[in-house]
């Protein structure tokens, strides 16, 4: 299943970069729009509101919007009220997570919960999502928002199942798929698909759309999991070990704990029974993670994904922006932030 090697000859030193100053206008527009429906005459909202936008973030969920609207040439400003609304729900959802991780810091700012509390924060994430319901309601369209509404639950749904595999480091591959596909990649898949909406493409085109999308999200993710013990942390932005420290059960430590026997696999499960974890109990599982070549294998899963992503646009033949896509999510594998 996991055999596909991506070919990294001929693609663009970084596409995500290209494609993001190819709409650097539209995502101004997202940024300003966000600003505004954000406005509100509660002075704390508007304080959390600017700390939101001061953070930043890659904004690959909006960009995803806007390109995949940009492949049939769609003329007109739905696309940048829908872009804000994935980009509103993706940050609603880190502000609950924020205070579900009991996060302190995200992308080098400290959190909203670490500066206003917890139920500030959780009030906040919600009005997040009231905001953006209102502007799905005002783009008019109920297969944009019966998607958006969908996508929503779904993402619900793997925050649960999340919590409800806490702990228990016996979890299957399949299990950790299927949290990821809905906490993450759902999203991704939405936010393409909303080009192919507004646009009337077929079924079989905005179907293309979303697993491009959901296979970028999964890819994108496992990345991620990747980062936290194989980057640098000048690199990478953001301390490497967190997930660890924090007892988050990523890709590395499922495979690895398939791995070990004996007195190693009773020491991992032990580790993430504990509350806190110590830079000396990290070094243990990144001896490990090398023993084991798990990283490597994490890799194969990711180009994995990648391919069956690049794949799904392949329909879009002699559309420029599609082989952009297509190199984005080569790109995303090799990603160091």
């Amino acid at each position: 299943m996991f055999s596909n090697v991506i070919r990294l000859k001929d693609i663009n030193p970084n596409p995500f970069q290209e494609i993001k100053e190819l709409f650097e206008l539209e995502l101004k527009e997202v940024d300003n729009l966000i600003s505004t429906k954000l406005s509100s005459h509660v002075d704390l909202i508007g304080k959390m509101s600017a700390h939101l936008m001061k953070t930043g973030g890659k904004r690959i969920r909006p960009l995803l919007a806007i390109s995949s609207s940009a492949l049939f040439d769609y003329k007109g400003k739905r696309h940048i009220n829908l872009a804000a609304c994935v980009e509103l729900i993706h940050n609603a959802t880190l502000l609950h997570d924020d205070v579900i991780d009991k996060s302190e810091t995200r992308r080098g700012f400290k959190t909203t919960n670490s500066i206003w509390g917890n139920k500030t924060s959780i009030l906040a994430g919600d009005y997040l999502l009231s905001r953006c319901f209102q502007m799905m309601v005002e783009d008019g369209s109920k297969e944009v928002l019966k998607l958006l509404s969908s996508v929503s639950s779904e993402i619900a749904q793997g925050e649960i199942l999340q919590l409800q595999f806490e702990k228990q480091i016996d979890m299957v591959e399949k299990n950790y798929i299927d949290i990821i596909t809905a906490k993450t990649s759902s999203l991704f898949g939405a936010s393409m698909r909303i080009g192919g909406c507004i646009n009337g493409r077929s079924s079989k085109e905005k179907e293309a759309l979303e697993s491009y999308g959901r296979n970028l999200g999964i890819c994108f993710q496992i990345t991620d999991d990747i980062l936290d013990y194989a980057s640098k942390e000048k690199i990478f932005g953001k301390k490497v070990g967190n997930d660890f420290k924090e007892g988050k059960l990523t890709l590395p430590i499922i495979l690895l704990f398939q791995k070990l026997s004996g007195k190693d696999r009773s020491k991992l499960t032990e580790l993430f029974l504990k509350k806190d974890r110590t830079e000396e109990e990290f070094e243990f599982a990144l001896e490990n993670l090398k023993k084991y070549k798990i990283i490597e294998d994490c890799k194969k899963r990711s180009d994995y994904f990648s391919n069956v992503a690049s794949d799904s646009l392949n329909i879009f033949t002699n559309n420029n922006l599609a082989k952009k896509l297509q190199d984005l999510s080569k790109f995303i594998v090799n990603r160091t932030n």
